[in-house]
C-alpha cells in the first residue's frame, strides 16, 4: 500500500509539472509582455530625473 501511495505521489507531481509547463507555453506572449513592461518601468524609475516631467 505504501508503494502505491508513493507511485501516485510521483504521478501527481509529474502531472503538476506538465500542467505548469503547458501553462507557460500557452501564455508565453503575455508573460513576455508583462516582463518587458515591468523591466521598462523599473528602468524608468531607477533612472528618474527631477526634470522627467518636463519632457513634453
Amino acid at each position: 500500500m505504501k508503494i502505491a501511495r508513493f507511485v501516485l505521489k510521483i504521478v501527481a507531481l509529474s502531472l503538476t509539472i506538465a500542467a505548469l509547463a503547458c501553462a507557460v507555453v500557452a501564455y508565453w506572449n503575455e508573460l513576455a509582455e508583462l516582463c518587458g513592461c515591468a523591466k521598462s518601468k523599473l528602468k524608468r524609475t531607477a533612472c528618474a530625473s527631477e526634470y522627467d516631467d518636463y519632457e513634453e
